[in-house]
């Protein structure tokens, strides 16, 4: 795998046919086995005389208590989690080893001549939606300080983030970055934001494509997460793009009302909880200035009825991503207009990846009236 940038963690002979084989496992795995899988349960639960695929989507959960004690998609999940578990392992044990030469990379380029900045809060409160649950099965989740300085979070994403996605996200890993700017400037055109801000951005590589997109902006990001924030202010520095990264929750952050021109974010929304993204929405309408666009970068949760939901929401049952179903169901219509955006100015489409990723983007959003 290409060192993409000072601070992306170098993987040895051994690591490398290890992440190559978890690429390839996905590959196979996500798409003739599931195909597999597919025709088979269909066949199983029309013998039985049920027929999942005509029901209401809504209707799941009646779905995951048939499939789940069929042996065929135990199997299936089985592999899943096995898949999960192992990139993890090896990408976190990559990544421990060289840890701190990757800390001295981070110090170098946070203590040289910095174009961005980083702000931190250590009294923070980690939300209970991400303290409580190792999200994607990573022990210690996201914001675990194992030293001073700590990046192993950040570099552990950046790393185990590019196998997930089988290496389809770009070169940077930053698909969905580059993805939501491209909609953003082909849906409003003469759009020229100021400033912007990208809520929970981990490692930043959702960050700086909108540096990119946008050169007279100033750009903003935030997390809860130190360590992630610390790789993704000497990551950005690496490449030689300013952004502004501070440590604050998504839900209430100190910035002034009306201080930014887009605020966006890249597959935060089916991390938090119901009462968490009602709070994003109002959060992000008070620091939107007349004008301004939000606009969030989603894997798309819903399916086409009961089964493909029931496929949608297996991680949600079995792979620590305890509000992937909870996104699907949501109304997030219905919290943009109670956070004070007009309906008619709400907008939802499935766009296709700025590079491989299969199923390509859900993009939700919507603009701010002028006053």
């Amino acid at each position: 795998m290409t060192k993409a940038h000072a601070l992306f963690p170098e993987i040895d002979r051994e690591e490398t046919s290890l992440l190559d084989f978890a690429v390839s496992f996905k590959e196979r795995l996500s798409g003739p086995v599931t195909e597999r899988l597919k025709e088979s349960c269909r066949a199983m639960s029309k013998a039985d005389g049920l027929d999942f695929e005509s029901e209401d989507r809504r209707e799941w959960r009646k779905a995951a208590d048939y499939f789940d004690a069929r042996p065929d998609v135990k199997f299936w999940g089985a592999l899943k989690r096995a898949h999960q578990d192992f990139y993890v392992n090896v990408t976190a044990c990559a990544v421990d080893r060289q840890l701190p030469s990757l800390v001295d990379a981070y110090r170098q380029l946070a203590g040289g001549d910095v174009r961005g900045s980083l702000e931190l809060a250590p009294d923070i409160d980690m939300p209970a939606y991400l303290s409580t649950v190792d999200i994607h099965c990573v022990p210690g989740g996201y914001g675990l300080e194992r030293c001073d300085d700590d990046v192993y979070p950040g570099a552990r994403s950046d790393l185990g983030g590019a196998v997930f996605a089988m290496r389809r996200h770009g070169a940077l890993h930053d698909d969905k970055g580059v993805t939501g700017a491209r909609v953003v400037k082909e849906r409003f055109a003469s759009f020229s934001p100021k400033a912007i801000l990208d809520l929970g951005c981990t490692g930043g590589n959702s960050t700086l494509p909108y540096v990119d997109a946008f050169p007279d902006a100033e750009v903003y990001a935030i997390d809860v997460a130190a360590p992630c924030l610390r790789y993704a202010h000497g990551r950005a520095e690496s490449l030689g793009k300013r952004v502004h990264f501070s440590q604050q929750n998504a839900e209430h952050t100190r910035f002034e009302s009306g201080k930014f021109d887009l605020i966006v974010s890249h597959i935060l929304l089916h991390e938090v909880s119901v009462d968490a993204l009602a709070n994003i929405f109002r959060e992000a309408y008070r620091l939107l200035a007349p004008g301004g666009v939000m606009a969030h970068v989603e894997v798309p949760t819903i399916g086409d009825n009961a089964f493909s939901q029931y496929l949608n929401n297996w991680d949600a049952l079995h792979n620590n991503e305890p509000f992937w179903a909870t996104l699907g169901e949501a109304d997030l219509p219905g919290f943009a207009v109670e956070a004070g955006f007009a309906a008619e100015d709400v907008f939802s489409a499935v766009v296709p990846s700025s590079n491989k990723k299969r199923g390509g983007w859900l993009v939700f959003g919507a603009r701010k009236q002028e006053a």
